[in-house]
């Protein structure tokens, strides 16, 4: 493709403006950026060949310039294919773009391997200027980000959270009292021996869960309650499943800590001939349209993903903006309780 005034293929250059019109790149460059110095038809003039080029300003441009990218980043220190995998994150970032759209922000999304390749690429988008502040999410325990996030001077809001240090303000969900929720409906509906497959316990969230899974279970006095961790995959909740069923005594009950290990977890209850719920109820903590299309249909629970990122979106903005924000704990997510719960008031089969 061919750009008016350029050569061919060849992104415009703040030089092309400032030859067509006339005038020096510095010239050019405060009649762009608002700056006093150059007279008003000068400033119309450079814009209108500005859009007539179809120029945008290279972020280096933008650094000099003191401008902002108008774009919050989001890093997750997992791989692309849990990424796709998961609908928490699909919906997450829809619900972030939902509102960063109408205030003309971006999203720039990248998946690392490690926690430390995050940290690097908060530093090199700092030093480029690419993104005016970004969203964390997985906070591990004895996490380093928030700190080298007040370090940069890089804004930061957390999805998920509170953060212990209080450097960094939060979205968070109570998953405590989600985790005594989907405990206690179990116990009524008669099992005394849960399994919890859970993500990996580096993660705060996930250490949360495992502590009231394990709380709710003493206080409920239940018989057994086991907790396996897992690295979310598919392959793993499935070998652990199978490994916690052959287990004696057998849970009649297995929590999912979402919908991939769900998945997962059921396909290896049938190939050890098990009945859902007859012999093993079910229950998944990320509702999804799997969840009722698998039948049974599995008890879930169900939390606005979407909406959750629009709030967390809506407060790193107002960061952005320099007004005071606040740690903000959204609502507590709902039980639908649904047939792999609900079939069976405690399994007839106890091994």
């Amino acid at each position: 493709m061919t750009t008016e005034g350029t050569a061919e293929g060849r992104r415009p250059r703040l030089r092309d403006i400032a030859e067509r019109v006339g005038i020096s790149e510095a010239a050019a460059s405060f009649a762009l950026n608002g700056k006093p110095g150059v007279s008003e038809a000068t400033r119309r003039r450079v814009r209108e060949v500005a859009e007539e080029l179809k120029w945008s300003p290279h972020q280096a441009a933008r650094a000099l310039s003191g401008a902002g990218s108008s774009t919050v980043g989001l890093v997750i220190a997992r791989s692309m294919q849990d990424v796709g995998s998961e609908l928490f994150f699909h919906r997450l970032m829809s619900g972030m773009q939902a509102v960063l759209s109408r205030r003309h922000y971006g999203l720039l999304l990248q998946a690392v391997d490690s926690v430390q390749e995050e940290l690097e690429t908060y530093r090199r988008w700092k030093s480029e200027q690419r993104v005016d502040g970004v969203v964390l999410v997985d906070l591990r325990r004895d996490d380093p980000r928030p700190a080298a996030l007040v370090e940069l001077g890089l804004p930061a809001l957390i999805a998920g959270g509170p953060d212990p240090l209080g450097l960094v303000p939060s979205v968070s969900i109570d998953d405590a009292a989600a985790m005594t929720a989907i405990v206690r409906h179990l116990r009524d509906m008669g099992h005394e021996r849960i399994a919890y497959l859970s993500g990996p316990p580096s993660m705060l969230h996930v250490h949360r869960r495992t502590e009231a899974f394990e709380r709710a279970g003493s206080e409920l006095s239940l018989g057994h309650c086991r907790v396996e961790s897992t690295d979310f995959s598919a392959a793993v909740g499935s070998s652990v499943t199978e490994s916690v069923l052959r287990a004696r005594p057998r849970p009649t009950a297995v929590i999912y800590d979402n919908e991939v290990l769900a998945v997962a977890g059921v396909g290896a209850v049938r190939r050890l001939s098990l009945r859902i719920p007859d012999d093993v109820a079910v229950v998944v903590w990320e509702d999804t349209p799997v969840c009722t299309a698998l039948q049974p249909e599995l008890t879930a629970l169900q939390r606005d993903a979407a909406g959750f990122g629009a709030d967390v979106a809506e407060r790193l903005l107002r960061l952005l903006a320099g007004a005071p924000v606040a740690d903000y704990a959204e609502r507590v997510p709902s039980l639908l309780a649904r047939a792999s719960t609900l079939g069976a008031r405690g399994p007839a089969d106890p091994r």
